[in-house]
């Protein structure tokens, strides 16, 4: 088994953000019938009640309706089952992953980790491309990145891309106003701080099946470069057991 990470950012004007929405249970609904059933057999997903984003809000004094932004890292269905809660946000997301997500053909879909019903039908109005908005460059301490999508015009969250893992795959760079660490969360780009760690990609046959080996192993081997040189970097995976244990530790 292995977590499955959102997070919450409270940006002082817009207000509550979220980076993904992990699972929900409405990727039961999602998976219930085949082909996508398949999905929910080969990543088996264990979500107690009140575990979902939607849920955990409230020990936060939040509502979802209080959400003003999701950032999706990528359209696979562990990362926006719980889009459907969140109907007042704006959807900060790529193109070339939401089109992704049309292509037809429900077998293909979900064999590209992709499931129906868990993209809100409005979200063409809602959806903010990372690929329309300004770019902002990065600096040379995060090389080999050099630039990143200024979601809100401040600098306070850019979005970076970081392909191979599927089409449309992004992290979020950002610093806390309290908080002299800048935090870069990196999706699936990495499954663990281990990998970046030991530059450690997965089986070829998981990232032929979800996306482009050489594109993926060439972004975790950018993300390793960074890290050997910003250990003050804090890297955060969508399911990296380290990670989530030091969420829990400082949730204590």
């Amino acid at each position: 088994m292995f977590p499955a990470l959102a997070g919450l950012i409270l940006h002082p004007t817009v207000g509550p953000v979220l980076f993904d929405t992990g699972y929900d249970p409405a990727f039961f609904r999602a998976t219930a019938t085949f082909p996508e059933r398949l999905y929910r057999w080969a990543t088996p997903v264990n979500l107690p009640g009140g575990a979902a984003v939607s849920d955990q809000l409230g020990r936060f004094g939040l509502k979802p309706d209080d959400v003003r932004a999701v950032v999706i890292s990528h359209f696979h269905g562990d990362h926006v089952a719980g889009l459907h809660a969140f109907p007042r946000a704006a959807l900060f997301c790529a193109r070339a992953g939401l089109e992704d997500a049309r292509r037809p053909g429900r077998l293909a879909r979900v064999r590209r980790g992709l499931l129906d019903g868990l993209t809100p039908p409005d979200i063409d109005a809602r959806a903010r491309f990372f690929e329309d908005m300004p770019r902002t460059a990065l600096g040379p301490d995060m090389a080999p990145f050099e630039d990143g999508a200024d979601l809100f015009g401040d600098g306070s969250m850019l979005a970076v891309p970081l392909p191979g893992h599927c089409l449309g795959h992004w992290g979020l760079l950002l610093r806390g106003e309290n908080d002299d660490r800048q935090r870069f969360l990196i999706g699936d780009a990495a499954w663990s701080r281990g990998a970046v760690r030991d530059d450690a990609p997965p089986p070829r046959l998981t990232t032929d099946l979800l996306g482009a080996t050489e594109v993926y192993r060439r972004t975790l081997n950018d993300l390793h470069r960074l890290w050997t040189r910003r250990s003050d970097l804090v890297l955060t995976p969508s399911h990296c057991p380290e990670a989530a244990a030091e969420i829990e530790r400082d949730d204590a």
